[in-house]
């Protein structure tokens, strides 16, 4: 039975595939009444029907039909910069609040990992570091073969997006004396289309939201329009790239190289074990050219811990307390 304190607290539903920071998910006992289950897989309507406070992981969409069953519904709660696995239209229509980090423009501007990231993959991509270093831990002390075509600061660089992360990309990549554009219809109308972006770039980098009106914006047509020899770069979502016309240029040899930490299809459950005989993974194993992360652009444990905790302290202040 629940303690008189506990029932005076807002019923909280916190799905533990979410792995919050150890002093995070103290707070949530500290703050609400928790209903832990491993994923929303496990639902059930008895929790559904008492649950005030709804955590929403990545992979598992929080759907008009799934808040009509939580009728005591207050907050949806994501600690992510994208809300596309919510229905945010139904959660408006019903008054429920969504903490995320969509709407938290200030506080994202200090959590910088994901640019660092991409910076990273980047260099990576064009020097071929990971395979240069297979090659040297093998015995093979030879610099000849792993020569780049250019230093980095007679490169072109063009950024698919210019929201929070393209500004922090293009701030460095221009501190590198990368020459800089972008394509982002929503920051100017007159900045050069996507097409033209990607005939005078050496560099792609997306950083666009993911929506349902822009899915495979990076297409097969963008893709060839590149420059031979250039590289891709991904860690916004993998739907806004046709990953297939990229595997197919990496093999003719148009792209130099490519780096992903975002797949198309990465939140569907049970991805993680398909993607092992998929055909980028496949790809990667056998050639020299493609470097995949597992979606850890902002994967430090500092955001982790400040993301967690900014959501929760908005969830305290949205929720309306018995």
């Amino acid at each position: 039975m629940p303690t008189e304190s506990a029932k005076s607290k807002v019923r909280a539903l916190y799905y533990s595939i979410l792995q919050y920071q150890s002093e995070n998910r103290a707070r949530l006992d500290e703050l609400f009444e928790v209903m832990e289950l491993p994923d929303p897989r496990s639902d059930t309507e008895e929790i559904l029907s008492a649950v005030q406070v709804l955590f929403a992981p990545l992979g598992y969409y929080v759907s008009a039909e799934k808040i009509t069953r939580c009728p005591q519904l207050q907050v949806v709660v994501s600690n992510t910069t994208g809300i596309a696995h919510i229905d945010a239209g139904a959660a408006a229509a019903r008054n429920v609040r969504i903490c995320a980090l969509h709407d938290q423009p200030e506080f994202l501007d200090r959590v910088t990992p994901t640019a660092e990231h991409t910076i990273g993959l980047m260099l990576a991509a064009w020097r071929k570091i990971p395979a240069s270093h297979r090659a040297a831990s093998a015995g093979q002390w030879d610099r000849r073969p792993w020569g780049a075509p250019a230093m980095m600061s007679r490169m072109r660089l063009g950024l698919v997006g210019y929201g929070r992360l393209g500004r922090k990309v293009g701030r460095v990549a221009r501190a590198m004396d990368m020459h800089v554009d972008f394509y982002d219809p929503a920051v100017s109308a007159s900045r050069p289309t996507l097409l033209d972006l990607a005939r005078h770039s050496d560099v792609l980098s997306i950083h666009a939201t993911a929506t349902l009106e822009n899915r495979g914006l990076v297409s097969r047509d963008v893709l060839e329009a590149l420059p031979p020899g250039s590289i891709v770069v991904n860690t916004a979502r993998g739907e806004l790239l046709d990953t297939g016309a990229l595997l197919d240029l990496l093999e003719r040899g148009h792209l130099r190289a490519a780096a992903l930490d975002v797949i198309d299809g990465e939140y569907e459950p049970g991805f993680a074990a398909r993607f092992g005989a998929s055909r980028v993974a496949e790809y990667a194993r056998t050639h020299d050219n493609l470097i995949l992360t597992p979606h850890i652009g902002g994967s430090t444990v500092d955001a982790w811990r400040e993301t967690e905790r900014h959501v929760i302290d908005q969830a305290e202040r949205a929720i309306s307390r018995p």
